[in-house]
């Protein structure tokens, strides 16, 4: 078992204070025991001679005897008021230590909730604040607010111009969308104008598939400003087809339901676009446990390995390659993070072991909220 700080700072405290206590202990013995007459200066006393009287050697008995209760009694006493002090300096010590790190404790709970909060731009909007001298701990504190103002401006930097270049990308894309189609339908097109065309608007609507996606990443990464009654049970048997398999029991939650939607219809999707040709299926599963509102998504494809499984939920990626190629635009299960954690929640893909996933989402359930 390791000991915290506060122990060990009490362990070398109380520790240095015994040793002292002891060197102080025996250092006051052999000052008193020289101080006493020692046996050999009182047996020079009776010395060969003419025969003591009986009175001088009961003195010289007396004498003897009392030195050594006085040593004794200086070991004895000295070491039972030792242990006593050094307890109440143990006491003590473990009270300072305690006190001396309260701001340490300050500071590792306000990081914790910074680093629990389901909300990213919620959690580095807290300061630790601390007060008090300007000592070392103050400093740490000072630096680590710093740390967290030029965090969160960076953060907010980043969402306002993804979702403000998705916002203005849009017009272009759906000018050109238009004109496509105006060509398109022009009877003297020729074929080759039409092929050219069809691809363009293949590529449109892949960038506005991908602008979708910023823009609700970016949503999802930012706090819940909706908490409506949601059923996971009911949003899974909209978004699936009659060919996904489905057992559906409630799994209710409190939430937004337009970020729950798109995060259950991106799962779906994903299992339904990477499942096998033929032969294959997807099934999903909805219960509630443990307080927890479950979504369970399973298929099966390609083997995936587990080293590669954290790696897809980052933008752009894909299985085995850095960039996203393909029909996909990369976003669905990074959304599909954001939206979990923003409602508290969290997601964990595990790999099956005849090819596909199974990816789980647990959303705290809505009885948590009452």
């Amino acid at each position: 078992m390791k000991l915290t700080v506060r122990g060990r700072l009490t362990l070398v405290y109380g520790g240095l204070f015994l040793a002292f206590g002891v060197v102080m202990l025996g250092v006051t013995y052999v000052l008193v025991s020289q101080r006493v007459p020692t046996k050999t200066v009182m047996s020079s006393v009776s010395a060969p001679g003419p025969a003591r009287p009986e009175p001088e050697m009961i003195f010289k008995r007396i004498a003897e005897d009392t030195r050594d209760d006085a040593l004794g009694a200086l070991l004895t006493q000295g070491g039972i008021a030792l242990l006593v002090v050094g307890a109440i300096a143990i006491a003590l010590g473990w009270l300072v230590a305690g006190r001396m790190l309260q701001p340490l404790h300050q500071i590792t709970a306000t990081a914790r909730r910074i680093a629990e909060s389901p909300a990213a731009d919620r959690g580095l909007h807290e300061r630790i604040a601390l007060t008090g001298p300007d000592d070392e701990i103050k400093q740490l504190a000072d630096t680590f607010d710093l740390m967290l103002t030029r965090l969160d401006r960076s953060f907010d930097g980043q969402r306002r111009f993804i979702a403000n270049a998705s916002h203005e990308l849009r017009t272009p894309l759906t000018l050109n969308r238009t004109l496509l189609e105006v060509a398109l339908q022009q009877e003297s097109a020729s074929p080759e104008v039409r092929q050219l065309g069809t691809t363009l608007l293949a590529i449109n609507d892949r960038h506005g598939r991908l602008i979708d996606g910023l823009l609700m990443l970016a949503r999802s990464e930012r706090e819940l400003t909706e908490h409506s009654y949601v059923d996971l049970a009911d949003i899974a048997s909209h978004v699936s087809s009659d060919d996904v398999r489905t057992e559906l029991g409630e799994a209710a939650t409190v939430g937004d339901p337009v970020l729950l939607e798109r995060l259950v219809q991106n799962l779906v999707d994903n299992a339904v676009r990477h499942n096998v040709p033929e032969g294959g299926w997807v099934r999903v599963v909805t219960y509630e446990k443990e307080g927890l509102a479950t979504l369970e998504v399973s298929n099966t494809g390609q083997l995936v390995p587990r080293y590669e499984i954290e790696a897809l939920f980052e933008p752009f990626r894909r299985l085995g390659t850095d960039r996203i190629a393909g029909p996909g635009v990369g976003l669905g299960l990074s959304i599909v993070r954001a939206v979990a954690r923003a409602h508290g929640g969290e997601v964990h893909a595990v790999p099956r072991e005849e090819g596909g996933l199974v990816v789980t989402v647990t959303l705290p359930a809505a009885q948590a909220w009452l």
